[in-house]
């Protein structure tokens, strides 16, 4: 039996996704699914590079907006609404269009998930018991001593992943890292997949800079002051993690100054380019790559 087939854009940060796949929705009969876990924040719209309500009326995304900051959000969660979101654009007879940067979410959907265990809250208690006694730190150098590359990997200040990496050792005995290596449940469709890349990372770099900027003009600033004014956000949440989010809001709590706060917002971002573009040279299934030249007749003999 033929499975449905579905189409996912991929490419890093301020690589051209969004726009393309606005101009692809002008023609032809496509559902625009968002694969990006910052854009599921409500309230985060500048900093996110988010499109905007008259584009999301005329291009509507799905997936976008559907969290508050305060939430997690795992790859577990975006894989089940993903599909959730596939099958009704599929029963439409609409084309289902995979974009965004998140390459996590990505390999979860794609290649499915690795059968960690179901969490255990007397577990976790346990463990914030111990962070709060000794600190996020010692929890940490404990992690590292079981499962170094996912310490690597977690920030010593992100308890919650923190905890869930500990957590999972605890309940099975095997690390993260190892539950992991194990393949879960394979995709139920065949997804054709394409990457933007820049063919200059000079340009990108730039590209970087100039949105940077741009969102500082926007009012950026006082977007991550209304999300300082609740008292249940604070910088250890994935959401204020966020690139540009984090680098505001310690230029807000007077860490940095505001020189600080481009340098290293723009340099984050960089950063975060830099990895997604890893991810995509080591990605295990076929990938077509696109630029500006070959965009529009590849997908037209495809759509």
């Amino acid at each position: 039996m033929n499975k449905p087939k579905i189409i996912s854009l991929m490419g890093p940060t301020a690589s051209g996704k969004t726009a393309f796949a606005m101009a692809l929705y002008d023609r032809y009969p496509i559902d625009i699914i968002s694969v990006d876990s910052a854009l599921i924040y409500r309230g985060m719209n500048i900093g996110t590079a988010k499109p905007t309500q008259e584009e999301q009326q005329k291009y509507p995304h799905k997936l976008i907006d559907i969290c508050d900051p305060a939430e997690s959000y795992s790859a577990a969660n975006f894989r089940h609404d993903a599909i959730v979101e596939i099958e009704k654009t599929l029963k439409e007879g609409r084309i289902p269009l995979l974009v965004g940067g998140t390459m996590l979410y990505f390999k979860a959907l794609i290649e499915g998930l690795s059968p960690l265990p179901a969490a255990n809250y007397e577990i976790r208690e346990q463990i914030e018991e111990k962070a709060n006694k000794l600190g996020w730190q010692a929890i940490h150098e404990e992690l590292k001593k079981i499962d170094p590359i996912s310490a690597e990997r977690i920030h010593p200040n992100d308890p919650q992943r923190l905890n869930r990496a500990l957590e999972v050792y605890l309940i099975s005995g095997k690390s993260l890292t190892e539950l992991t290596k194990e393949s879960g449940e394979a995709l139920p469709y065949d997804i054709m997949q394409f990457a933007i890349m820049p063919q200059d990372r000079a340009q990108l770099h730039e590209r970087i800079e100039q949105r940077f900027l741009q969102m500082l003009d926007q009012g950026f600033e006082n977007e991550v002051k209304a999300l300082m004014q609740r008292s249940d956000l604070h910088l250890n949440l994935p959401a204020i993690r966020c690139v540009g989010y984090r680098q505001m809001w310690e230029y807000l709590n007077g860490d940095i100054s505001y020189d600080e706060m481009i340098f290293k917002g723009i340099c984050a971002t960089r950063q975060l380019a830099k990895r997604q573009i890893t991810w995509l040279r080591g990605w295990k299934q076929p990938i077509t790559w696109l630029n500006n030249d070959n965009m529009d007749s590849i997908f037209q003999k495809i759509l």
